[in-house]
């Protein structure tokens, strides 16, 4: 396969560790291109879920790619999310071609990138950790139904549907979220001069330009690896969305675990529900 050279590529929301991520798709991503920067914008593995019980070769061979392309010499940034905020303790790490950090600014051909997962502007996140954790797991038991329904669809020759999108896009309590997020992440970087702002945590891919009465800005969210498997790609001074699928199709989209997965044990689940309660108090 030839490797596509490019400045920066960013991706966000992987969750590796969860029945939905698409781990060989990311793997074939990766080994696709030969970027300068990798920004690994948050929630790459789902520390949160986590489980010992899950946690195939296809996970592991996304790190051990990541390695690779570090030690081909590119720059490799862990920027912390939600899911693996339990990194921000070690944040400033750093180790040869690898940094972890909560956030970061990139001078790109004289021109600042303001690049940080996003969650700090989640009050849910702020307020009722315990609720976001237990709305994880519900969304993560929604992925293995929805592969589940699109696995026996396409053997009856249908087409496949979007339960989680298809929510998002028809709930107004959603759809406000998603705006707010927006709004609030592109006044701060009007705010403070940025001209770029990137972000991850909504799964919602996008990139746009945002102007205000003090400014203007270009919006940039790397979308996610569980539905939309998107990345942001910077190269020739402008931005572009890469989309998985316009690109390989569906090579690499179902992983034979997913054809063999089990529903979370409901004991397991319920105790994970009360130890998020406790520990949110």
């Amino acid at each position: 396969m030839n490797k596509r050279n490019i400045k920066v590529a960013v991706i966000s929301d992987v969750h590796l560790g969860t029945y939905g991520c698409h781990a060989k798709a990311v793997n074939r991503y990766l080994k696709s291109i030969n970027p300068e920067i990798l920004v690994l914008n948050g929630d790459i593995v789902d520390i949160w879920q986590f489980s010992k019980r899950y946690w195939p070769d296809s996970h592991m061979k996304v790190v051990q790619r990541i390695f690779k392309m570090m030690a081909s010499g590119t720059k490799v940034y862990y920027l912390t999310g939600n899911h693996d905020e339990m990194l921000r303790k070690f944040t400033d790490f750093r180790l040869g071609k690898l940094e972890l950090l909560d956030k970061l600014v990139l001078d790109l051909d004289g021109k600042k990138a303001w690049i940080f997962h996003g969650d700090v502007f989640d009050i849910s996140m702020k307020h009722s950790k315990w609720l976001a954790k237990l709305g994880a797991v519900g969304y993560d038991t929604l992925i293995v139904l929805n592969s589940m329904v699109n696995w026996v669809s396409q053997k009856m020759g249908r087409g496949k549907v979007s339960f989680s999108k298809r929510i998002k896009n028809s709930v107004k309590q959603a759809i406000k979220f998603i705006d707010d997020f927006e709004e609030t992440a592109t006044s701060i970087a009007i705010e403070n001069g940025y001209d770029y702002v990137l972000c991850g945590h909504i799964h919602q891919p996008a990139i746009r330009n945002i102007k205000t009465e003090n400014g203007e800005t270009l919006y940039l969210n790397s979308g996610d690896w569980v539905e939309n498997l998107t990345a942001l790609e910077y190269n020739d001074k402008k931005w572009s969305l890469f989309h998985y699928k316009d690109e390989f199709g569906d090579e690499d989209l179902y992983e034979e675990d997913e054809l063999n997965v089990k529903l979370p044990d409901m004991e397991s689940l319920y105790q994970d529900i009360i130890k998020a309660a406790v520990t949110s108090v």
